[in-house]
């Protein structure tokens, strides 16, 4: 059969999911893929369009996409009281969100969908997230008041001199009462068919099985790709972040976590942002 389209981002939690089974750690089944690298609101664009099989997207455009699409129970990014950060250049609370310009990563993102949910009004500037210093510099440059950072930037802010506003991951948790935060994920085209999209689904699980139990050999390789990138996170910093986004809630989708995702598109459908709460429909 032809390759699969597969689509993710440059990030280092997509990269070491889909690593082992790019580079002939895990056995493909006979699957084979053409790889597509691009930020997220573009991978999210991408699934807009349906030109594409497999792909790393928000779970906020999941809600946009699912009558071309089913989730897989696997490859997610989840913040547990932790996710995306709203910074300025000064100290301040999440009130200076109040009509401020708002760098954002992309209209379509869960990071987005969810400061909309929690903060008072304000201006979003989209500012896409390549390259890397893109934001910071906006943010110097006074283009805007604050940032809303996602991936590795969420990390680095602190370094770049700027201050915490908001966590949105620790403010969902507050209102939900504890529920996590379901960041992105990965969906599979549903006119593949039954026998492909388990096929796809049994590869994807397998690579990041391989991922997780090969953890310091998969960093090796993303530690090369930044250097090729300019990223710069180091190994510690890369270690954390995988931490928090590369772990056992990559591995399956936990029950908590799907109805934080019910949760957040019936916040996001009462609100008038999503126009269905969608069915989560999972491949197997």
């Amino acid at each position: 059969m032809s390759p699969l389209r597969l689509a993710f981002s440059p990030d280092s939690d997509d990269i070491f999911m889909f690593w082992p089974m790019l580079h002939g750690e895990v056995d493909t089944e006979g699957l084979s893929f053409d790889v597509t690298r691009a930020d997220t609101e573009s991978l999210n664009l991408l699934a807009e369009s349906g030109d594409v099989d497999i792909v790393a997207i928000s779970m906020a455009q999941y809600a946009r996409v699912a009558q071309d699409f089913l989730l897989l129970p696997h490859g997610a990014s989840v913040g547990r009281g932790y996710g995306p950060v709203v910074v300025g250049p000064a100290p301040s609370g999440p009130e200076s969100l109040q009509n401020a310009r708002v760098a954002i990563p992309g209209a379509r993102t869960t990071a987005f969908l969810v400061l909309s949910l929690l903060a008072p009004p304000f201006v979003p500037v989209p500012i896409a997230i390549s390259p890397y210093e893109a934001v910071f510099d906006a943010l110097r440059a006074g283009h805007v008041d604050l940032a809303l950072l996602v991936h590795e930037g969420r990390l680095t802010y602190a370094r770049e001199g700027f201050h915490l506003v908001l966590d949105l991951g620790a403010a969902w948790a507050e209102s939900t009462s504890g529920l996590p935060l379901p960041l992105g994920g990965n969906a599979i085209r549903r006119a593949l068919g039954p026998e492909v999209i388990a096929r796809a689904s049994r590869v994807c699980r397998a690579s990041i099985a391989w991922a997780l139990a090969n953890r310091e050999r998969v960093m090796d390789a993303l530690l090369r790709e930044e250097v090729r990138t300019g990223v710069g996170l180091g190994r510690e910093m890369l270690d954390r972040y995988l931490a928090m986004y590369a772990n056992e809630d990559t591995r399956a989708l936990e029950a908590d976590v799907r109805r934080a995702l019910a949760e957040m598109f019936a916040r996001a459908h009462a609100r008038g942002l999503l126009p269905a709460v969608p069915p989560i429909d999972l491949a197997p």
